[in-house]
């Protein structure tokens, strides 16, 4: 173990090189995102600062609050009257498509990956409900990514398909959350009904939601009254009402994840004093957590695990991106007569980052043989999707025709 003094040194060279690394990809045109794995395997046992982490559960630890600040944020930063004209097909997309995604992922990755594949997760090939699982843990886009992209990227598409990835990626989380830990819950516990899942898809959405906007309706109100005389103090307030909502929603049965972003989306709508205090705390708040989940988790990666599943994680990242999310995103917008050229953007623009690998982390709590196999193909996607995705975020903009004037 590691001396106090140590840690403390580690982790500011961490931070400072994180925070140089996000100056790099604007000079070079890459996803910070990128840069900050980057930055944590090159520090990790296998790099070159041989620092030796292998623990999930603090990954997963970190990656969980890191979520929760950077989907807080992000409801923070939202404005409703911009949402509300692409609220439904954004929640469309953040639970069906969600959901379609999954299942057509999921059936390429039994098919590619069946009974006599020598792929192997704990059984010889994939079982149809370890396909799913791999499918579910990157069916949704990210929140992190995406805001990222988005604030650093100079050229932007038009308001109203900013505004719908953006709320997509902070909504759709939860859907993903649900989904890996039922089916985690049915290859652990078989006995489990269709019944109990639906039951616990209901109340994760009702009890998430209503925590949400409760807590929301009751921060903003005593934000807005509580006076108080350090004004450095009202960001504080503001990021305790947060991470309260996370826990009384976890603790009625609720999604934290969705409750955390809708309570950001009400407190950021209704805040009317100390706004210049509020934004620019939780924005750079926001920041030091991606660098610290992205870094954090690309310490956990161990790059010679990656070349044997490559082959794999390059065939469904492929077929993710150019097949089940532009199926789902049809499926999702046809009833809303968009256009051609700005169902093709939106399905491009479906990165994946933080939260697969962060859900990539389940399986080893949950003793599932093989989980590190299955971290390995995740975190192979989420590099695979940043790489092509990210880096055609700009290109992409202009070949589709949605560039804002």
């Amino acid at each position: 173990m590691l001396e106090i003094e140590s840690w403390i040194l580690a982790i500011g060279v961490l931070l400072l090189l994180g925070v140089l690394a996000s100056k790099l990809s604007d000079w070079l045109g890459v996803p910070a995102l990128l840069l900050f794995l980057a930055v944590g395997m090159l520090a990790g046992s296998e790099g070159l600062g041989g620092i030796a982490f292998d623990s999930a559960e603090v990954a997963q630890a970190v990656g969980t609050v890191a979520l929760v600040v950077i989907l807080y944020s992000g409801g923070l930063d939202t404005n409703w009257s911009a949402v509300r004209p692409v609220l439904v097909p954004g929640l469309l997309l953040s639970t069906v498509g969600v959901c379609v995604t999954t299942l057509v992922l999921g059936g390429f990755a039994w098919f590619m990956l069946g009974e006599f594949s020598s792929f192997d997760i704990g059984t010889v090939g994939l079982t149809w409900l370890e396909a799913l699982l791999l499918a579910a843990i990157v069916s949704s886009t990210d929140a992190a990514a995406v805001f990222s992209v988005f604030r650093t990227s100079p050229v932007q598409p038009l308001k109203r398909i900013r505004y719908l990835l953006e709320f997509e990626s902070g909504s759709n989380d939860p859907m993903a959350v649900l989904l890996t830990t039922v089916i985690l819950g049915l290859m652990t516990q078989p006995s489990t009904s269709t019944g109990q899942v639906l039951t616990t898809l209901i109340l994760q959405f009702a009890g998430g939601g209503i925590a949400g906007f409760a807590i929301g309706f009751a921060g903003a109100w005593v934000v807005n009254r509580i006076g108080l005389a350090a004004t450095g103090l009202l960001p504080v307030l503001v990021l305790a009402f947060g991470l309260l909502t996370f826990g009384i929603a976890d603790a009625i049965g609720g999604n934290g994840f969705l409750a955390v972003y809708a309570a950001g989306l009400v407190i950021g709508n209704r805040l009317k004093v100390g706004r210049e205090f509020v934004a620019p705390f939780h924005d750079g708040l926001s920041w030091l957590m991606q660098i610290a989940m992205f870094i954090v988790l690309g310490l956990l990666v161990f790059p010679s695990g990656l070349f044997p599943v490559a082959g794999v994680a390059i065939a469904m990242a492929l077929f993710l991106m150019f097949v089940a999310r532009p199926v789902s995103v049809f499926l999702c917008l046809l009833p809303f007569g968009k256009p051609r050229n700005e169902i093709g953007y939106v399905s491009w623009v479906g990165l994946r980052g933080s939260v697969p690998i962060v859900l990539a982390t389940f399986p080893a709590s949950y003793g599932i043989a093989g989980a590190d196999a299955v971290f390995n193909v995740v975190f192979f996607i989420v590099l695979t999707s940043v790489l092509l995705q990210g880096l055609t975020l700009v290109p992409s903009t202009r070949w589709f025709g949605v560039t804002q004037d």
